[in-house]
This record gives C-alpha cells, structure tokens and sequence, in this order.
C-alpha cells in the first residue's frame, strides 16, 4: 500500500499507522485496499470477497456510478473500470461504449457493478432489462457477463444469484 500514514505489520496483512488518522484517512485506505484487491492478475475465487470489496469502493458515491470488472478467460482480473456516473436516481449505460471498452482490454468475461445511492442494493426492472441488453451486445463479440452486482450500503445483490443470468 502506498500510503503516508501507513506501513505494513510484522505479521503478514497488518498495517501500522504512522500518525494520527481521520475518518477520510480510513476510508481512502479501505478504497486503495479494495483495488490492490481487485489489481490486474488476481484471480476472482471468492464471490463474497469480491462483493466487500466492491462495496467497499461504491458504497459512499452520492451518485449511480455504472463499473466493469474485466476479466480474462481464466477470469483473473484485467482491470476495474469505471464507465459511467448520472444522478441519485440512475445513470446512462450505453452499450456500444461498455463493449468497446471490453474489446479494447481483450477481456473475454465481465461483471457489470453499479451502485444505489439509496443504499438498498434491490435492482430494478431497469437493471435487469439493462443486463439483458448488455449480455446481448457482449454476447456479439464473446465477451461472457459472469455476473451484475447491485451495490449500497445495506450489503450487495448479485443478479446472477437471483437467477437474472
């Protein structure tokens, strides 16, 4: 991690801080953390994982923000792109962009996040006609969707689960 106020432990997945830290402090840390998570090259193995950590970078947006999480065919990470950001009550997700951006990464597999500013991660008729839309256009230039993860602060929904795949 490369932060100021923090070096790692002794024992392996601890961190000592250097300084005082404010409330930002902590949350900025707990984002750089989360992305190290999902850093090029990690393998996805662990849904649950995966969930925290993706809460973990989209739970405090005041905004929708719409993300990719590109994979490749072994479905380790390529990259965690943010594509979109709208309003409290949804953002604009144009297909030809989200597959241009998965042939620009040569991912062959995504998993489509974004967020409720509400905080209730239930999803919308909306993001499940907006699934259903994207897996069609991906589908085109076989690119896989393993999952679309809703995201607030009351946890996350993952369509997939819920059988919306």
């Amino acid at each position: 991690m490369k932060y100021h106020k923090l070096r790692a432990g002794e024992a392996s997945g601890t961190y000592v801080m250097e300084s005082p830290v404010t409330e930002a402090d902590i949350l900025q840390m707990a984002q750089q953390l989360a992305m190290s998570r999902l850093s090029k090259g990690r393998a996805l193995t662990e849904p649950k994982q995966v969930f925290s950590h993706l809460q973990t970078l989209l739970q405090y947006h005041e905004c929708e923000v719409f993300a990719l999480l590109l994979l490749d065919s072994k479905h380790r990470v390529i990259g965690f792109r943010e594509l979109f950001r709208g309003t409290l009550e949804g953002a604009s997700v144009y297909p030809r962009e989200v597959v241009k951006i998965a042939l620009e990464h040569n991912a062959a597999a995504v998993i489509l996040v974004h967020n409720h500013p509400s905080g209730d991660p239930e999803p919308s008729q909306a993001d499940r006609t907006l699934t259903t839309t994207l897996k069609n256009a991906l589908n085109m230039v076989g690119t896989r969707i393993l999952d679309h993860i809703v995201v607030g602060y009351e946890g996350c929904v993952s369509l997939a689960e819920r059988g919306y795949l």
